[in-house]
C-alpha cells in the first residue's frame, strides 16, 4: 500500500470539561465543535510549544509505523474561552494558550495499561520500545505507562516528553547517534524479546519521505520562538536530520536496549 501523507484536522474548542492534573502540563478534557471529546494539550503550559511539537511528531510516527494512536487534531482556543473559568490557575493557563493548540481524541471507557495485569505480545512490546528509543521518550515507565487498553487493543498516548533535546538544542547532533540510556526504565522492556526483528522492519519502513511529511505538519508559529534557528524551515530540517540520522544508527540504540534488558532477566 502506498504511503499517504497525514492530514491534521483543525477544531474549535467549545467547552472545557475537566482538568487532568498530571505533572506540569495540566492537560484537560475538552469538547470541540465537531461534538467529540479531546485531551487538550496547551501551548501555555510548562513545557510550552515544544511539548506540542513532540506530541505531534511522536504520535504521527507511531501511526505511520502501524501502532495504535488516537487521532491528533489542531485545536483553536478563543480569547474569550477562559473568562468564565473560576479556577485562577486554569484561567491563567487558558489565557496563555489562546490560538493554536494540540488535542488527542479522548478514548472514552479506556483503561490505563497495567503491566501486572496485561501481557503484551513480544513483537508489539519490541516495536514500542524501538519507537521510544528513536524518540528519546523518557515517559513510558511503570510509574506512568502512557498506554491505554481500549476495545481490547493497546493504544499509545502522550509523546510530549519525547525529543527532550529540543528544549535546549545543546549537543543535539551528537545525541542523534547515541544510545538511549533511560530505556532501562521502559515498562515493556522485559517483554521486548524481538528487538532485532522490530529494528529490521521499522528502520526500513520509516523512510526520509515519511519523516519529512510528518515534520512538515508542525505549524510555523510553534517553531519561530525559543529556537536557535533563523527560520521555521531550518527548524523543521533539524528535526528531519535528527530523526533520519537516528534511524540510520538504530543498531546502536537497539543494542543498548538489548543490553539493558539482559540486566533485568
Amino acid at each position: 500500500m502506498a504511503y499517504t501523507p497525514p492530514e491534521i484536522r483543525t477544531v474549535n474548542v467549545t467547552r472545557y470539561v475537566t482538568p487532568l492534573r498530571e505533572g506540569g502540563s495540566m492537560p484537560a478534557i475538552a469538547e470541540a465543535d465537531d461534538q467529540f471529546l479531546y485531551v487538550l494539550k496547551f501551548r501555555g503550559a510548562g513545557q510550552g510549544r515544544k511539548a506540542l511539537i513532540a506530541e505531534l511528531i511522536g504520535g504521527e510516527i507511531a501511526r505511520a509505523l502501524g501502532l495504535k494512536m488516537p487521532e491528533i487534531v489542531f485545536a483553536e482556543l478563543d480569547a474569550a474561552f477562559g473568562r468564565t473559568e473560576p479556577d485562577e490557575e486554569i484561567q491563567d493557563l487558558l489565557k496563555a494558550s489562546v490560538g493554536l493548540n494540540l488535542a488527542v481524541h479522548y478514548l472514552s471507557g479506556s483503561l490505563t495499561f497495567d503491566p501486572a495485569v496485561t501481557t503484551v505480545d513480544p513483537l508489539l512490546a519490541s516495536q514500542i520500545v524501538w519507537l521510544d528509543c528513536l524518540l528519546l521518550n523518557v515517559d513510558r515507565t511503570c510509574r506512568n505507562t502512557n498506554m491505554l487498553l481500549w476495545h481490547k487493543e493497546l493504544w499509545l498516548i502522550d509523546h510530549g516528553a519525547s525529543l527532550y533535546f529540543h528544549h535546549s538544542w545543546q549537543n543535539w547532533q551528537e545525541k542523534a547517534s547515541m544510545p538511549f540510556g533511560l530505556i532501562k526504565d521502559h515498562v515493556l522492556l522485559p517483554q521486548a524479546t524481538m528487538l532485532p526483528a522490530a529494528d529490521a522492519d521499522y528502520s526500513q519502513k520509516l523512510t526520509p519521505e515519511i519523516i519529512t511529511n510528518i515534520v512538515a505538519l508542525v505549524p510555523d508559529e510553534w517553531l519561530v520562538t525559543d529556537s536557535p534557528f533563523t527560520t521555521a524551515e531550518e527548524h523543521r530540517q533539524a528535526y528531519v536530520w535528527f530523526l533520519s540520522t537516528r534511524i540510520a544508527h538504530s543498531a546502536t540504540f537497539v543494542k543498548s536496549a538489548i543490553d539493558a534488558r539482559a540486566t533485568l532477566i
